[in-house]
């Protein structure tokens, strides 16, 4: 994705490394050390691939291009251990802020108030470190998991049978079950089964898994999925059983490839809640960056997330998150995390 980066030679081999070389040093006006210096930021993030974190990782670069921040983007796979050692590596490369998406509270905790006890600013993006010293960068993952379950109340009434795919341990995916377990109390619907996984190869798995649960509980008509990765999977199961009048899906998040699953003909997945990933890459780079330079942008940094429903992609001629950019305002950027001295990322 980034044609400027090039491997490191120290990689642990369960993830991945690479840097984006830095402009040149310095931004008029900027606190310290943005005024003098090229500061030094790494990305360690859970996940090793898809749509939205390729679209963050995207947002990253953009902001830290704009700062002239020398980036060291990782991912861990899905591997706990790995996600440590990533945060070691960054820690020992002395850089000046550390950004942390998704993993285990508990696995990042400890490493977390290492890098602040070495002078290393920290914040964390969906995963809830318990630590003052440490922003959280939210998505309001309660609001979208409500705008969109209230979305499918709408369309299909009160008690109606659902499922949702989960695993717990992650904090956005607990968020968002929680809010889907507050609603099948309130509107009385019924849960017949949850099921989901986390590794390498998720709609696949979730596919093969969503099969069978929906042969065994043919009157499921509604599946809750809280991350897009989720959602493919349940998709490709509904339309192998031929089940996309039968069974709707209400998800999470938004991609370009998420935006041509929902605007077939046809789609089971009929409507998501999101804020825009690289959006909240960018606003995850200005956070680090007021807190290295001694503006703490605050324990929680908030975005607003968007209802999409497919008649809204179908009825605009919407196909990629560029053209939805474009017609949805409020999905093209956001102000958290701003301040005067800190250039716009490029678009």
């Amino acid at each position: 994705m980034f044609k400027t980066l090039k491997r490191l030679a120290a990689v642990v081999i369960a993830g991945s490394i690479f840097t984006a070389p830095a402009s040149a040093a310095g931004i008029a006006g900027a606190p310290a050390p943005f005024d003098s210096k090229t500061v030094n930021i790494a990305v360690v993030s859970f996940l090793g691939s898809g749509d939205w974190l390729q679209a963050f990782e995207a947002g990253v670069k953009k902001q830290a291009d704009a700062l002239g921040i020398n980036l060291t983007v990782s991912q861990a796979r899905n591997d706990n251990d790995t996600q440590r050692n990533l945060v070691e590596q960054a820690i020992n490369l002395g850089v000046d802020g550390i950004i942390i998406n998704n993993g285990r509270p508990e696995v990042l905790q400890d490493v977390a108030q290492k890098a602040l006890d070495a002078g290393i600013k920290v914040v964390a993006y969906d995963v809830d470190l318990d630590n003052p010293q440490i922003p959280q960068i939210e998505q309001s993952d309660k609001d979208m998991a409500k705008l969109v379950l209230e979305q499918a109340v709408k369309d299909k009434g009160e008690a109606f049978v659902g499922g949702a795919v989960y695993v717990a341990g992650f904090a956005p995916l607990d968020r968002r079950y929680g809010v889907w377990k507050e609603f099948v109390e309130k509107h009385k619907l019924t849960e017949k089964a949850v099921w989901g996984v986390v590794n390498d190869t998720v709609p696949a798995s979730v596919a093969d898994q969503t099969k069978a649960i929906l042969r065994a509980n043919p009157d499921i008509s509604v599946i809750f999925t809280p991350w897009d990765e989720f959602a493919k999977g349940v998709k490709l199961a509904i339309d192998e059983l031929g089940l996309s009048q039968q069974v709707k899906i209400y998800g999470v998040d938004i991609s370009t490839a998420d935006i041509q699953l929902i605007t077939e003909p046809d789609s089971a997945w009929v409507a998501t809640a999101a804020t825009n990933a690289a959006v909240v890459g960018e606003v995850s780079v200005r956070a680090v960056s007021l807190a290295i330079a001694g503006q703490f942008p605050g324990r929680s940094v908030l975005l607003q997330p968007t209802l999409i429903t497919r008649d809204d992609l179908v009825n605009n001629n919407i196909g990629t998150i560029e053209e939805l950019q474009q017609k949805f305002p409020a999905f093209q950027k956001s102000d958290a995390a701003s301040a005067e001295w800190i250039p716009a990322a490029k678009q």
